[in-house]
C-alpha cells in the first residue's frame, strides 16, 4: 500500500511537471507581452503545482468559441446583419463630418456614428432607474435587459416586478446576466421571472468542454433596449447600493445615458449577440431605425470583447486620447491603464492638452486602489491633474474629449476592461451633450480632493510596498 501511494504521488508530480512544460510552451507562444510570457514560462516550469491551475484560469487572453458559435448559423446571421446595415446606412454620418479617429474605431466595432438620436444624461441611481423603469412600463413589443450584476434586494425586486408585469401583458422580455457578477442571485428570483414568462439566461462563458476554464472572462455590460427605439447604457448595476443605500459606499456616484433613435439598434445588436452565445437563440425583434423627434445627435455604440486579434477597447482609448486637442477629462473607479494608454496620456499632456483624471477616494477593492497610485506616480511632472472623489464611491466610467466628444459606458480604465471583459460604451459626438458632461465633471471636481503626485514618495513604507505589489497584479485586476 505504501509503495502504491508513493507511485501514485510520483505519477501526479510527474504529470504536473509535464503539463507545466506544455503550458509553458503555450505561454511562450501566445502571451501578449514578453514580460508576461517569461513570467508564466518560469513559474509553470519551476512551480507547476501552483502555476498550472492558475494558468488554466488566468492564462487565457482570448475568449474561445464565440466565432464558431456564430458560424453555426452564418447564413441566417449574415442575412440579418446585411439588412440591418442597409437600413441603418441612411443615418450614418459621412466620414468628412466624423472625428479623425472614426474610421479606425468603425473598423474595430463595425458600427458607425449615426444621426437622428436624442441622448439624455442620467446622473446617479434614482434618475437612471426611474428612467429605465418608466421605459419598461412603456414597452409594447419587447424588452432586452442585460446587466453584469442583478441583486435580489429592493431595487432588484422592483425591476423583476416591472419586467414580470410587461411579460404577463404579452410583451416579450429577455434577461441576461453575468454568472460572476450575479453569483449571489437566488434561484428563486430567476424562477419567479420564468414563471412570469420572462426568458432568462446567464452569459454561460464556460459552455462547451473546451471553454470550461474561461472563468476569468466577465460580461460587464449594462444595457436595456425597449422596442428597438430606446436604449440605456452606463455604469449602474441592479442593486440597492447603486441608489446610495449602502452606508459603506453612500452616496454612490454613477452615470448612465438614455438614447432614443437609430443608435438603439446598435445596442440591440450587442445584447442579442451575447444572448445568442448564451442560448443559441435569435429572437424576432424590430430592426427598423426610428429617428428621435426631439433631436439629431450623433451616436456610436462601441461593444468590445476579448474575442478578436485586436485589443479593441485599448485601441479606442488610444485613438480618442491621441485625437484630443484641448481637453481630456475622464472618470473611472479604477485607474490601471496599459502601456499604450499611458503613452497616449503622456503625449496629450506634452501637447498641452488639459488632462484631468478623477477616481474614487473610497475604494471597494484595496489592490486596485493601491495599483492606481503606481500609474499616477508614473504620470507626474506632466501637468496631469488627479482627483479622488470624496463623498462616496465613484463608479462612473465617462470621458470628455475637447468640446464635442463624450463617452459613457461600462469600461473601467484598467486591463480587465481593456482585454478580459465584454464591455460597451456609447460615444456621443455633440456639443450640446458635451456641455452637459462638462457641467457634471465640474460638480464632481468640487466634491473631489486633488491628489499630489509629488507627495507620494513621502507616504509610509508599508503603503509604497503595497502599491508595488498591487501593480504586479495589474494584468488581472
Amino acid at each position: 500500500m505504501k509503495k502504491r501511494n508513493q507511485r501514485l504521488i510520483g505519477t501526479v508530480i510527474t504529470m504536473f511537471y509535464i503539463v507545466g512544460i506544455l503550458m509553458a510552451m503555450h505561454a511562450a507562444l501566445t502571451t501578449r507581452t514578453p514580460t508576461g510570457a517569461v513570467a508564466w514560462t518560469v513559474s509553470l516550469v519551476s512551480m507547476p503545482f501552483v502555476s498550472v491551475p492558475a494558468y488554466a484560469v488566468f492564462g487565457r487572453n482570448r475568449f474561445e468559441g464565440m466565432i464558431e458559435a456564430f458560424e453555426e448559423r452564418a447564413d441566417e446571421i449574415d442575412r440579418l446583419l446585411a439588412a440591418y446595415r442597409q437600413d441603418l446606412a441612411p443615418w450614418e454620418v459621412p466620414e468628412s463630418e466624423a472625428p479623425s479617429w472614426h474610421n479606425a474605431v468603425y473598423r474595430l466595432s463595425d458600427n458607425r456614428l449615426v444621426r437622428g438620436n436624442a441622448v439624455e444624461l442620467l446622473i446617479d441611481g434614482d434618475m437612471t432607474f426611474d428612467s429605465i423603469l418608466e421605459g419598461i412600463a412603456s414597452a409594447e413589443r419587447y424588452i432586452l435587459f442585460q446587466f453584469y450584476m442583478i441583486h435580489d434586494d429592493g431595487l432588484g425586486r422592483r425591476v423583476k416586478d416591472a419586467l414580470a408585469e410587461r411579460a404577463r401583458a404579452g410583451v416579450k422580455v429577455i434577461v441576461l446576466y453575468d454568472e460572476v457578477g450575479s453569483s449571489g442571485l437566488p434561484t428563486a428570483y430567476v424562477e419567479d421571472m420564468r414563471a412570469a414568462g420572462i426568458e432568462v439566461s446567464s452569459f454561460r462563458p464556460t459552455q462547451g468542454w473546451q471553454n470550461r476554464f474561461q472563468l476569468n472572462f466577465r460580461n460587464h455590460r449594462k444595457m436595456v433596449v425597449v422596442d428597438g427605439r430606446t436604449a440605456w447604457i452606463g455604469g449602474h448595476n441592479v442593486g440597492d447600493e447603486y441608489l446610495g443605500l449602502d452606508p459603506d459606499f453612500s452616496p454612490w456616484r454613477d452615470t448612465h445615458v438614455k438614447i432614443d433613435g437609430p443608435a438603439a439598434l446598435q445596442v440591440q445588436l450587442a445584447i442579442l449577440s451575447d444572448w445568442y452565445w448564451a442560448t443559441r437563440n435569435i429572437p424576432d425583434v424590430d430592426w427598423t431605425p426610428v429617428r428621435s423627434a426631439s433631436d439629431n445627435q450623433q451616436v456610436m455604440i462601441l461593444p468590445t470583447a476579448p474575442t478578436g486579434q485586436l485589443e479593441s477597447a485599448s485601441l479606442f482609448f488610444v485613438a480618442a486620447l491621441n485625437g484630443a486637442q484641448e481637453r481630456i477629462w475622464l472618470s473611472a473607479p479604477y485607474f490601471v491603464p496599459d502601456e499604450a494608454v499611458m503613452k497616449a496620456l503622456q503625449l496629450a499632456a506634452l501637447r498641452g492638452v488639459d488632462v484631468r483624471v478623477i477616481t474614487t477616494g473610497k475604494p471597494d477593492s484595496l489592490p486596485v486602489y493601491l495599483a492606481a497610485f503606481h500609474y499616477i506616480d508614473q504620470l507626474r511632472g506632466l501637468g496631469i491633474r488627479f482627483y479622488a472623489y470624496q463623498p462616496g464611491f465613484l463608479h462612473q466610467k465617462v470621458m470628455l474629449i475637447d468640446d464635442r466628444i463624450s463617452s459613457v459606458g461600462t469600461h473601467n480604465f484598467d486591463n480587465r476592461s481593456f482585454r478580459l471583459n465584454f464591455e460597451v460604451t456609447a460615444v456621443i459626438a455633440d456639443e450640446k451633450f458635451a456641455t452637459g458632461m462638462e457641467a457634471m465633471f465640474e460638480r464632481d471636481f468640487v466634491h473631489a480632493q486633488p491628489i499630489d503626485a509629488d507627495a507620494l514618495d513621502q507616504r509610509p513604507l508599508w503603503w509604497q510596498v503595497g502599491v508595488k505589489l498591487a501593480r504586479l497584479a495589474a494584468p488581472v485586476l
